[in-house]
């Protein structure tokens, strides 16, 4: 299985799931070789790879998805997990500055992701256990955001939205090949990214988004994606799974 956004937080937290359970994991990353090779070490079991690309350059992306399906000799899971998180208010940017948060958050967290989608599925026919029961799993980290907005972040989460909806698409499409196609959409979760916000005011009002008073953890998401990607989770594809604890319901 290819985790994009592997080297830390949630994508992490996928690769263990995944290894814990048998998997050969390839550990995507962009540009922290240390970290994702110290997540590829940490995983229980061997085979395990490290592959890199800047998901904004199709042809790195082309490379990186070739380079884990020869190191894992076949691939037949995805997670579509890279995601950047850039500010842009609509009133607090400059036009430049809006324009390149559009064009780089869109290019890793939608276009990026269709791009990783595209070269694996091709790997995931070659494979020849295209069509039939389990022949290849792609699950997306979408968000929240996709639903219920984010003000300060709008290409965030018009990525997001975009990803569920190319994800239902894709799951229609790709049935009748045995690939399935499903999306989570966690909102608030606790990483290394977020740990310093959520230590001050501002994680009180969001622990308090939720009823259950806290946000969720990377496990937890984890294992959302690894049951989409399980055998049994075959009638779920094209589905969109909230994973925000009572904090946003539709």
């Amino acid at each position: 299985m290819l985790v994009t956004g592997g080297s830390r937080g949630i994508g992490a937290a996928v690769a263990r799931a995944f290894a814990e359970r048998g998997d050969r994991v390839a550990v995507h990353y962009r540009g922290d070789a240390a970290a994702a090779k110290t997540v590829r070490d940490s995983l229980p079991g061997d085979g395990h790879v490290v592959v890199q690309a800047d998901l904004t350059s199709a042809a790195e992306v082309a490379a990186m998805v070739d380079a884990a399906a020869a190191g894992l000799d076949g691939l037949d899971v995805l997670v579509n997990n890279a995601g950047i998180y850039l500010d842009h208010p609509v009133l607090g940017t400059s036009y430049e500055q809006w324009q390149a948060a559009w064009q780089a958050t869109l290019g890793v967290n939608l276009v990026g992701a269709a791009n990783v989608t595209w070269c694996a599925v091709r790997h995931m026919v070659a494979g020849g256990r295209v069509p039939g029961p389990g022949a290849g799993r792609i699950v997306n980290v979408g968000s929240r955001g996709a639903f219920r907005g984010e003000p300060t972040h709008p290409a965030y989460g018009a990525s997001k939205a975009g990803l569920h909806a190319f994800g239902q698409s894709l799951a229609v499409a790709l049935a009748p090949h045995g690939i399935t196609v499903a999306s989570v959409a966690p909102g608030y979760v606790g990483t290394d990214m977020t740990s310093a916000e959520l230590a001050t005011a501002a994680g009180d009002a969001i622990r308090a988004q939720s009823p259950f008073g806290r946000v969720a953890t990377v496990d937890e998401v984890a294992a959302a994606v690894v049951y989409l990607a399980s055998p049994e989770a075959e009638w779920a594809s094209g589905a969109v799974l909230d994973l925000n604890g009572a904090s946003y319901l539709r």
